[in-house]
């Protein structure tokens, strides 16, 4: 049987025409892969932010530069009695002297005063842990905080939280109101802070962050 040669100039035609093959498909395939990426019915949607698994936007966010708030909202609301400081000012400590049943007591909070009533608000998040009724020094509810700190709200009415609770920073916890030990007071809020199981002056905490105690 004879064999036959291919002819030297055949080759080279048939890889042209090969690579030429090669190329008219990739343009086709381009031009279909784009159309169906970019077509109205495969819209891409954009978005700008972080991409998280969380569709209803619940992902709890710290703040550890919060700062500590006032514990009422309304500008009218004055410093009645000062928080009693044991190396203060003859002068300031006199302001700071409750007198009750011939009594005298160092004020151990801050008393705030208003001629109306004003919501009380908690200064920072936390959890309620008491609401009690007392006869002399009116209804209380203490506040637990994050770095050991702890607010007291005394002579309050109208409160709006349990034992138990979680509240946040600014939520309305009662209204202003009377106590025995502070009649002369009238309508006020007494406010105490305790940081690290000591009492401190509250004025000297406000727009404090957690981490600047």
């Amino acid at each position: 049987m004879n064999s036959r040669r291919i002819k030297p100039f055949l080759m080279p035609a048939i890889y042209g025409g090969l690579v030429l093959v090669f190329l008219v498909s990739m343009y086709f395939a381009k031009d279909l892969f784009s159309n169906y990426l970019f077509s109205s019915d495969n819209p891409i949607e954009y978005v700008d932010g972080e991409i998280t698994e969380d569709k209803n936007n619940e992902l709890p966010v710290v703040s550890t530069t919060l700062k500590i708030v006032r514990p009422y909202l309304d500008s009218s609301v004055s410093i009645s009695k000062t928080f009693y400081d044991y190396e203060g000012e003859a002068s300031e400590q006199e302001n700071s002297i409750i007198f009750y049943e011939d009594t005298y007591i160092q004020n151990s909070g801050v008393d705030y005063t208003s001629n109306d009533k004003f919501d009380i608000i908690s200064i920072l998040d936390g959890t309620v842990i008491s609401v009690e009724e007392n006869d002399i020094l009116g209804t209380t509810v203490e506040i637990r905080h994050s770095n050991d700190l702890i607010s007291v709200y005394q002579s309050l009415s109208e409160v709006a939280v349990k034992k138990d609770d979680e509240v946040i920073q600014g939520q309305i916890i009662a209204k202003s109101g009377l106590s025995n030990i502070s009649k002369s007071l009238g309508n006020h809020l007494h406010f105490e802070l305790y940081y690290k199981g000591k009492i401190v002056n509250p004025e000297e905490y406000y727009n404090k962050s957690l981490d600047e105690l």
